[in-house]
């Protein structure tokens, strides 16, 4: 079993910031890739950031320059800094992890709950 937390969404004002978090926990042997979706009403999810395990980062074009992703692998975690948010970044927040349980398995994709972000004066 593994499990994804989320942590740190809420209400935040035009040109304010926040910091997701997500942490996974339970039977993992290796975490590859880790990302961050979103999924607004009435739209699809999108992908927001990701990163693999080497470190390496990609962005969606609406979030370049404002959102930086980071993750400790120690703590099985990754987080999203969110900068200069704006009212069309208000979404459900979710984080993924690519993840193998145990060694020479298959990777599967792993989700948290979401988190809700709204960006409102």
């Amino acid at each position: 079993q593994v499990q994804l937390v989320e942590s740190g969404g809420g209400l935040v004002q035009p040109g304010g910031s926040l910091r997701l978090s997500c942490a996974a926990s339970g039977s993992i042997f290796s975490i590859y890739d880790m990302g961050w979706y979103r999924q607004a009403p009435g739209k699809q999810r999108e992908l927001v950031a990701t990163i693999t395990s080497g470190g390496f980062t990609n962005y969606a074009d609406s979030v370049k320059g404002r959102f930086t992703i980071s993750r400790d692998n120690a703590k099985n975690t990754v987080n999203l800094q969110m900068n200069s948010l704006k009212p069309e970044d208000t979404a459900v927040y979710y984080c993924n992890h690519r993840i193998a349980t145990v060694r020479g398995a298959y990777a599967l994709d792993y989700w948290g709950q979401g988190t809700q972000v709204t960006v409102s004066s």
